[in-house]
């Protein structure tokens, strides 16, 4: 028998039932696009009203915590979107969610002051973002698992297409009606992650996969957590429903071990290089039209990178293995920001917002992707529940920490190159113990094959 004690294998994807990979799961994906979409892009969008909030006697870095705050709310309230999530299902709880960001969009257009702005811009929309994301992440895997791939990077994209969308709504409601007309509008337009979770309807499965609550969701990768560590003979009913909620037996789990090390670390290095682009090129005197340019391009590639890494995940060459692939595409980050520093002239940044665009639209689509191929679609929601509340301690600090390094030695090279060490380590990290783990989950395999094998000849003995 197997050793008790191994860490389950990584998912081979059984639900219990064999999902439609198609049909209304297209339209799943478009409101997942819509709501992921919104997650990501709406707290970027809000810059644009930083200078107009000042009329509260406040610095810039203070009004820039907004962002923050919403950001680090968003990431924070995974688990409890994860909870609602096994509990109610996606829909209800992207619908609730887009009702959060309206209201706190709404409640924050009569703020007095910016601790008014971090309640209500920051908090409530920030978790009301929280039930948008998840959700979205999360049906996707119900929905899919050939082509999955590629749902999951179409859906990624609504980030950069809904973010170069409204920026320049932003700057024209701004100069309509200012930054107050702007928010009650703005809470009027995300209503439409409403409509989004409209769309996510549950799928349909056999009667027999919902018997109970301990045995609801239990597919091929629960039955060999069993096998392996023999953990479920000791527990009761109530526990089982417990671990349903909040399966804190993934930190047993090697694969999802491994995801969450090497993506904490490179979380503090992910989203510096995009914030500081084009403060770095006014700073080496770039004027300030073409600098904004620079995000435009990093933008365009981006929402074109995505889908196309989502095709490219789903081919044969590349799916059995596609940790690799997600390995590289952070190793690119990293020597993408080593080699910025030495861009010279506007020339030099047009090719790095290129090359940087390729590599962060790569990892944006196969984030969530790999961590749905590590640890099963069933547990999908718990695990990313997990790994976005302690990626909000990297995704809060990581722009501040670098911009202290700016402010250290005067010059953006060095964050520059602090952001590419940081991204290449854990590339490097990811390729080292993936293959391990692809080495380990092959000898467990055999092994689980040779008990099958024994116990069928047994029973024809």
């Amino acid at each position: 028998q197997p050793v008790k004690g191994n860490m389950p294998p990584a998912a081979a994807g059984n639900l219990g039932y064999t999902p439609p990979d198609g049909g209304w799961g297209w339209v799943v994906v478009l409101g997942a696009f819509i709501s992921i979409g919104f997650s990501y892009a709406f707290p970027k969008s809000l810059t644009i009203y930083y200078k107009e909030i000042q009329i509260f006697s406040v610095s810039y870095s203070q009004i820039a915590w907004v962002s923050s705050v919403m950001l680090a709310s968003m990431y924070a309230g995974g688990p409890l979107s994860s909870i609602l999530v096994n509990r109610y299902g996606s829909r209800p709880v992207v619908m609730v969610g887009g009702l959060m960001v309206s209201a706190g969009m709404l409640l924050a257009s009569f703020g007095t002051s910016i601790i008014h702005l971090y309640l209500c811009v920051g908090v409530i929309s920030g978790f009301g973002l929280a039930f948008n994301l998840q959700p979205a992440l999360t049906i996707i895997g119900k929905y899919f698992h050939i082509r999955r791939p590629l749902a999951n990077g179409l859906a990624m994209t609504g980030s950069p297409v809904l973010l170069s969308t409204l920026a320049p709504l932003n700057q024209f409601l701004y100069d309509t009606y200012g930054w107050r007309g702007s928010f009650r509008v703005l809470g009027a337009i995300v209503l439409h992650c409403c409509v989004a979770g409209s769309l996510m309807r549950p799928v349909k499965t056999p009667q027999v996969q919902q018997k109970s609550c301990a045995s609801e969701g239990e597919g091929a990768e629960e039955k060999a957590d069993k096998l392996l560590t023999k953990e479920s003979q000791s527990t009761s009913k109530g526990e089982s429903c417990l671990e349903r909620f909040f399966d804190i037996s993934l930190f047993k789990h090697r694969g999802f071990l491994i995801y969450l090390a090497g993506n904490v670390f490179m979380f503090f290095g992910f989203f510096a290089p995009v914030v500081f682009l084009a403060p770095y090129a006014k700073d080496l005197k770039i004027d300030e039209y073409s600098a904004a340019f620079l995000l435009s391009i990093f933008a365009l590639v981006d929402m074109f990178v995505r889908p196309a890494t989502g095709f490219l995940g789903n081919t044969k060459w590349i799916r059995p293995r596609i940790q690799y692939f997600f390995s590289f595409a952070v190793v690119c980050n990293g020597v993408c920001h080593l080699l910025c520093p030495l861009a010279s002239g506007y020339t030099g940044l047009v090719l790095y917002s290129v090359f940087f665009g390729v590599a962060f639209g790569m990892v944006c689509a196969l984030l969530f992707e790999v961590l749905m191929d590590l640890v099963g679609a069933q547990r999908f929601s718990t695990a990313v529940g997990l790994v976005t509340i302690i990626e909000c301690g990297p995704v809060l600090l990581g722009p501040p920490m670098a911009g202290a390094l700016v402010d250290m030695f005067g010059d953006y090279k060095y964050m520059y190159y602090a952001c590419g060490v940081i991204m290449l380590l854990p590339g490097i990290y990811f390729f080292i113990m993936h293959y391990y783990n692809y080495k380990k989950l092959d000898e467990e395999q055999r092994q689980t094959s040779a008990v099958t094998m024994r116990t069928c000849e047994e029973a024809e003995r």
